[in-house]
Formats: C-alpha cells, sequence, structure tokens
C-alpha cells in the first residue's frame, strides 16, 4: 500500500532529469503530504509525438469506462501481481505506463508505544504507475508489490520501485516481461527508513519538518 508521499522537485528539476518537455506551466509545487486525489508530476510518453512529457495527473486512476471522477479516490494503487488482468487496469499497463517522482513515502506500523509513522526514501526515487484520462481527467495509480528486507518489517506492501536502468523500458516496452521484477535487493538497500513524527497524519499538514527523522521513534 502506498497511501501518502512526498515529491519536492520543481518542474523545471524534473523536466532536465527525465529529459521531459515540461507540460506543467509551473504548477507543480513542492508537496511533503500527498494523499489521493492530489494533483502531483508524473513523467509518461505523449501519444501524438512520442516523446516525454512532464504532465500534473490526479492521484488515483479514473478507468478509461468511467464517467464519474469520484471512482479514483479508490484508486490510488494497483496490485502487479494482477494489473495486467484487472479490468480497470490492464489497458492502461499495457498502453499507457509513466513514471511517477517521490521523494520518498509514508507508512505506519504498529509500536509497543502506539502508531509510528515512517518515511521511506533514496535519490532519485521513482515508482512505476500508469495512467489513464477516465472522466476527461488525467490520473494515474502507483504499482504496489510486497515488500522485502527491512522495509518488510514497515508495511507488507511498497511502491514498485523503478532504479534509473529501467525507467525507459518501463515508459516504451510493448512486452510485459520483465516489467514487474521487484528492485533488486541491492537497490532496496539504498532506501532509508527513517521514524517521523506523527504531524503526517493529517492530511492539511505540509513542510519539511514532516520527513524530518525523530530520536524516539522505534525502528524496528
Amino acid at each position: 500500500m502506498c497511501g501518502r508521499y512526498a515529491t519536492t522537485r520543481s518542474s523545471a528539476d524534473l523536466s532536465s532529469i527525465f529529459e521531459a518537455y515540461d507540460e506543467t506551466s509551473g504548477s507543480v509545487r513542492p508537496d511533503y503530504n500527498v494523499a489521493p486525489t492530489d494533483p502531483v508530476p508524473i513523467v509518461r510518453v505523449a501519444e501524438e509525438t512520442g516523446a516525454r512529457v512532464l504532465t500534473v495527473a490526479r492521484w488515483g486512476l479514473i478507468p478509461f469506462w468511467a464517467k464519474d471522477h469520484r471512482v479514483g479516490a479508490r484508486m490510488i494503487n494497483a496490485r502487479a501481481e494482477t494489473v495486467m488482468t484487472t479490468r480497470a487496469y490492464a489497458r492502461s499497463f499495457e498502453r499507457r505506463r509513466c513514471l511517477v517522482p517521490a521523494d520518498g513515502w509514508y507508512e505506519w506500523a504498529r509500536r509497543p508505544a502506539g502508531k509510528q509513522a515512517y518515511f521511506m526514501t533514496a535519490p532519485d526515487l521513482v515508482f512505476a504507475g500508469i495512467w489513464s484520462t477516465g472522466a476527461d481527467r488525467l490520473s494515474f495509480s502507483v504499482l504496489t508489490t510486497a515488500s522485502a528486507g527491512p522495509l518488510a518489517e514497515v508495511h507488507d506492501r511498497m511502491p514498485l520501485l523503478l532504479p534509473r536502468d529501467r525507467w525507459a523500458e518501463w515508459l516504451t516496452a510493448t512486452a510485459s516481461d520483465g516489467l514487474l521484477t521487484p528492485a533488486s535487493p541491492e537497490y532496496l538497500s539504498t532506501v532509508e527508513i527513517r521514524a517521523v513524527g506523527p504531524a503526517v497524519g493529517d492530511v492539511r499538514n505540509d513542510g519539511p519538518d514532516l520527513i524530518a527523522p525523530i530520536d524516539d521513534g522505534l525502528l524496528f
């Protein structure tokens, strides 16, 4: 599960990192507490030109056949194990995959002292995503997979992470072979698990303090 994350890089930075044409018109803003239905940047391939574009999309995929955008609030994540066979996601997985830039994602775990929030972060973090234009809105879902290594101590699900050398394949591959392979243990070892304060639990809160490590947060 990925239900909250942070994305704070500027459109200029993202356009440069992903070698993508910026279609955001300056609408990208730092957001340390992205919640379902929020507008955030994604990188996709424009169907008209075949070029990479940086676009703002709504988090929560609205299937191509949907008439009501409200269904997207329930479709923020797509399980990697079933994305190719689930009606709402299969068409997007086949034709409309995207990169979702992130600084990191949040999860909560029960500890002896109560519920503890964690922030998982790594340089150039990218989630595998799929997009759609249902209900005349550009929207997307984040693919999730089983957690591995220390990350499994926080939550049993995590985003499907894409190292830099898999970005191009995810966007353009015509065959599904290998696309859903989880990130390697070596790559996952670069992900920092950081205990953070409880303020992130309120979607109204924002700012860099949300991702600051706390000294008294138990990791495991």
